[in-house]
């Protein structure tokens, strides 16, 4: 009987034992052919010798599934003939991102070998197992209160809340600062805009309040920035500047072509390893826990997210060239306003998405504008937007500030 309880006892401390030994590489799931076809792919391209590798996760994957691949990757490319050296002796190195979507795992490698062009080699693995629930999208709504309207276009307006409230207006020939008087607008100040070469088609700017000076308005191939102190005393000069293509929350500067209506594709500093992109009309910056991800609307029609080592290519039914980000206390916290792709014979809408994987949900209903919409822009405190639009039916344009309210 002792004997008996003795080997019991024995086996069930053979089985702690070996639970901890294993520990969560007991738990992890197998990921032994996308490491082992990844390894090969590495391979084939840097050839035995030194390399460097660094592990970037992007994805839902616990801690030891990560360090479980990471081991076994270093593992395949030592018994593979590669030397696994600091990036200062490599003669290669390779970063590998761990990401995903709704269907898949995807693993990307980014080979740099001297100054020859990064190969980039992809293995996508199937989920096999139900992802992590997913919180159902909260039901939010847009409010628009309208801020200026006038018979020449407004390219941006800009809300100084203060006492009295103050409005900054930019059009194509000026920039404007209105009071708030006795219930009526009231001009305080205007400057010209100086350019010595005709404005593009589809002029497009951009307004943006500054911390140690009052404002900075930008326009195809010209900047102007106002002086220390709450006046608006502006000067403005020729340039090839980039423009903020965010809040000052989220730093991220695009450079706009001079002679049309989108960026370029050039960026500064940059999203992770990324410097330039396709072309683009808009960005909106969606923040995650260890990085930032970037969806642009293209000039080619596709919808591209950028997190600074994937750029993954999106469909847009219905969606319009103009978007802008908030941050706000509800849903998720991150919001993406994104305009209709009008027909002409509808007036244009605006509607909340949020991110929370992948693929963009609709959180609100659409919100009408009266007219199509001609500007876009977050505002900078990062909670808000400011929409323009061009009415049907007076033929003014309107601009809007947009927030965002949670649902009941």
């Amino acid at each position: 009987m002792f004997n008996l309880l003795g080997r019991f006892s024995r086996f069930v401390l053979s089985l702690l034992l070996l639970s901890f030994l294993l520990g969560p590489a007991a738990r992890a799931s197998d990921w032994s052919d996308p490491e082992q076809q990844l390894a090969q792919k590495i391979t084939a391209i840097t050839g035995p010798g030194a390399v460097s590798l660094d592990l970037v996760n992007r994805s839902s994957l616990s801690q030891a599934d990560i360090d479980g691949i990471r081991s076994t990757l270093r593992n395949q490319l030592s018994a593979a003939g590669l030397t696994l050296v600091n990036p200062d002796q490599a003669a290669a190195t390779v970063q590998v991102s761990l990401s995903e979507n709704l269907q898949s795992y995807v693993w990307v490698a980014r080979i740099q070998q001297g100054t020859n062009q990064p190969a980039i080699e992809i293995v996508s693995v199937p989920r096999v197992e139900p992802g992590t629930p997913l919180r159902e999208p909260a039901v939010l709504l847009i409010r628009k209160i309208q801020l200026w309207s006038q018979e020449d276009p407004i390219l941006d307006v800009a809300v100084i809340d203060s006492s009295p409230p103050h409005v900054i207006v930019l059009d194509p020939n000026k920039i404007a600062m209105h009071a708030l008087e006795d219930g009526q607008w009231q001009l305080e100040q205007a400057f010209q805009v100086p350019h010595s070469r005709p404005w593009p088609r589809d002029l497009r700017g951009r307004l943006v309040l500054r911390k140690d000076h009052l404002v900075d308005a930008y326009l195809p191939g010209i900047f102007c920035s106002s002086a220390p102190g709450a006046a608006l005393n502006l000067s403005c000069r020729e340039s090839d500047d980039p423009w903020p293509l965010a809040s000052e929350q989220v730093t991220l500067n695009g450079f706009f072509s001079p002679t049309r209506n989108f960026f370029t594709g050039a960026l500064a500093p940059g999203i992770g390893q990324e410097r330039t992109v396709p072309p683009f009309y808009s960005a909106a910056p969606i923040p995650r826990e260890k990085y930032v991800l970037w969806v642009l609307t293209g000039i080619d029609g596709q919808v591209r997210e950028v997190d600074g080592v994937n750029v993954q290519t999106l469909s847009r039914p219905g969606w319009g060239s103009d978007m802008a980000s908030t941050k706000t206390s509800c849903g998720s916290g991150s919001q993406v306003l994104v305009s209709s792709n009008s027909d002409g014979a509808t007036p244009d809408t605006v509607r909340a998405y949020e991110f929370p994987d992948r693929e963009p949900v609709p959180v609100s209903q659409p919100v009408e504008l009266g007219g199509r919409i001609t500007s876009l822009w977050t505002e900078s405190s990062g909670s808000t937007a400011v929409v323009v639009s061009r009415n049907w039916e007076t033929g003014k344009y309107e601009a809007f500030r947009l927030t965002i309210a949670c649902g009941q």
